[in-house]
């Protein structure tokens, strides 16, 4: 609760390095002075990214849903009909947009983090602990790497659903009438694919992260 509540009240120190032209490293040292690490922040920024990954398969569920209701059609209500698909392109797009923004954010504070594990080893008098911790760093930067591929894979398996929904929401919107939608029909099944694949990277993605927060947190 105590992380919680102090990485809330980092969000608004944040703002304020931003507006006076601050940097990442002053934010850092921000943090560290009210007893939050650079550790403690990548875990909440993991957890963010694995939280948006999960928020974005609902969102595109969503999406194919209102897609096939769109190619369904038996009224004649088109414009109706391509508000709502819009609309649902549009909050795809958003929700893609923060998955690559947070992922964006786990790997600056994961590079801060083992560049100063990296330095800190230097200081080390014990060369018993100094080879332990390096072990450690080693062990720690392989898992972290891992699971950051495995998040750029399903960020990538955002842009063809996107690319495809976005072809198909302009057609629509240039030609509101009933051979527009019979265009649209050919194109569901190729937009559900994707989808599917989407998905299954996203699980992959989540999982990965639950292992490394697992471990982080030991």
């Amino acid at each position: 609760m105590r992380v919680s509540l102090i990485l809330s009240y980092a969000a608004i120190v944040a703002v304020v390095l931003v507006l006076s032209g601050g940097c990442s490293g002053t934010y850092y040292n921000a943090m560290e002075k009210v007893g939050i690490h650079k550790r403690d922040i990548m875990v909440d920024r993991v957890e963010k990214a694995r939280d948006s990954q999960e928020d974005v398969q609902e969102q595109f569920a969503s999406a194919l849903e209102q897609f096939d209701a769109v190619v369904s059609l038996q009224e004649t209500d088109l414009k109706k009909a391509y508000d709502k698909l819009n609309a649902e392109y549009e909050a795809s797009r958003e929700a893609a947009d923060q998955v690559s923004d947070r992922i964006d954010k786990v790997e600056a504070v994961s590079e801060a983090l083992f560049e100063e594990w990296a330095e800190e080893l230097e200081l080390y008098q014990n060369r018993e602990l100094r080879s332990s911790s390096r072990e450690q760093l080693n062990l720690t930067k392989s898992r972290y790497s891992q699971m950051l591929q495995s998040m750029h894979r399903a960020e990538k398996s955002m842009e063809p659903v996107l690319r495809i929904f976005r072809d198909n929401v302009l057609f629509l919107k240039h030609n509101l009438n009933a051979q527009a939608i019979g265009s649209l029909q050919g194109e569901f099944a190729h937009l559900e694919g994707e989808i599917e694949t989407l998905i299954e990277q996203m699980n992959a993605a989540i999982e990965s992260s639950n292992a490394f927060i697992a471990e982080i947190k030991r």
